[in-house]
């Protein structure tokens, strides 16, 4: 077993290449299982990048209000509790509502390495606002 305290892994920024708007990456992971994860939080309006996961991604919605999507589907909107699963490279992004910040609990498979394909940014008209 291994425990990694809250509080000693320091916040840090996403990445502006990967996310529009003010976006926080707390307490990363890597498992020896193949699995990473983090904590993600978005101020209202920010969000992903399109991107895509080898293995598929899973995200718990914890607070807030926000919205996801797939290539070719509507804007969907996500709330504390609900489960979100991107099938193996499906093309999608995820973030906060344009009036509401939101925080999930992201974990995605690796593969050779490698856990996220990031694409092209997300546009206003994409993202609906």
């Amino acid at each position: 077993m291994n425990i990694t305290r809250s509080g000693t892994q320091p916040s840090a920024s996403g990445p502006a290449a990967y996310f529009t708007g003010t976006v926080r990456v707390d307490a990363p992971f890597k498992g020896d299982g193949g699995l990473s994860g983090a904590t993600v939080t978005f101020e209202p309006g920010a969000r992903t990048a399109w991107h895509t996961h080898p293995r598929g991604q899973t995200i718990l919605v914890i607070s807030g209000l926000g919205r996801a999507r797939r290539e070719g589907g509507p804007v969907e909107e996500i709330r504390p509790g609900d489960l979100v699963f991107f099938e193996p490279g499906e093309k999608h992004w995820h973030g906060a509502a344009p009036a509401c910040a939101m925080s999930h609990l992201a974990v995605a498979g690796t593969e050779n390495g490698v856990a996220v394909v990031w694409l092209e940014q997300v546009s206003d008209a994409e993202y609906g606002s």
